[in-house]
């Protein structure tokens, strides 16, 4: 597998315009810190809204799936600091996925990420991965494309932490993530149009109404750039 481990969470919020700056700088020197301590991850990326919007995009490689249950990540979800507690609030419309890895070809990090969040459509929960598997296999090489990656929600056996606690405990979760990485826009967007739009995700046998989004690069991080 290509990304930096056997599972992921994925995350997108939006926060309101006039709080984006302080976001970024908590985000870069807190809270990717804080988590990049944690035993077991590996990677950390945020995007933003390829548009200029107040959507964000953030992914967090994990070494396995164990990791999203882990006493040293539920401890740091159960204590946030100051500055985190001041900022969750401000993690509007959240979605965060805890997933599985289950296809992945080529690199993560590029200048845009394309993702799409969909469902199988009824009795297509088997076909839609394979599907999925297939497509991943003949398209991430493609001129544009440097990388493609399908995850899984896949949600550990956990109470409901204090830092959802201060979200409003309304976090929403996808239950299958598609992940295309490239250097050219126009690449990622006529493959939101095409391979992934509406008819092609359901002749894969997703279900209809995907959510996509288009985004730009801010940061990304590994745990020894944190020394």
């Amino acid at each position: 597998m290509s990304l930096l481990g056997k599972a992921a969470l994925a995350m997108w919020w939006e926060v309101p315009q006039e709080a984006q700056q302080e976001l970024a700088h908590w985000h870069a020197h807190e809270h990717f810190p804080e988590r990049l301590a944690i035993p077991g991850f590996l990677r950390a990326s945020r995007w933003t809204d390829a548009d200029g919007g107040n959507g964000f995009f953030v992914v967090y490689e994990l070494h396995d799936h164990a990791v999203l249950a882990s006493a040293p990540y539920v401890a740091r979800l159960n204590a946030p600091t100051p500055w985190s507690t001041r900022m969750m609030p401000l993690h509007q419309q959240m979605v965060r996925t805890q997933c599985r890895v289950v296809h992945s070809r080529g690199a993560l990090t590029a200048r845009h990420a394309l993702t799409v969040r969909c469902a199988p459509a009824p009795g297509q929960a088997e076909a839609l991965p394979r599907a999925l598997g297939d497509w991943v296999d003949s398209a991430w090489a493609r001129p544009g494309i440097v990388g493609l990656h399908v995850l899984q929600h896949a949600p550990p056996a956990l109470a409901v932490t204090a830092e959802q606690v201060i979200r409003g405990n309304a976090d929403r979760a996808a239950d299958w993530v598609l992940v295309a990485s490239g250097y050219d826009r126009a690449t990622l967007q006529a493959l939101a149009q095409a391979d992934l739009g509406e008819p092609g995700l359901q002749a894969m046998g997703a279900a209809p109404q995907a959510v996509r989004r288009l985004h730009a690069l801010a940061y990304s991080a590994t745990p020894p750039d944190m020394h």
